[in-house]
């Protein structure tokens, strides 16, 4: 069983880990159109891409990482 748990958490961890990339491309990605003067609703919808990359992220950790199972929620 513990080996069955270890297997879904490296799974959750690859899912994170690209999920994380995908926030940090498109941090960079606002740096470097704003220093290339783009148009703002163009800065706006990748800036309001990373916000919610980072709330998938966290979402799933909270999901993931720090959710307690339903077996130990009863007594």
């Amino acid at each position: 069983m513990q080996e069955l748990d270890e297997q879904h958490f490296a799974e959750i961890d690859v899912a994170m880990l690209y999920i994380e990339e995908a926030r940090s491309r498109a941090e960079r990605a606002v740096d470097a159109l704003r220093k290339s003067g783009a148009d703002e609703h163009l800065v706006e919808a990748v800036a309001k891409a990373e916000t919610e990359l980072s709330d998938v992220g966290r979402r799933l950790r909270q999901g993931t990482l720090f959710a307690v199972p339903k077996e130990q929620l009863t007594l």
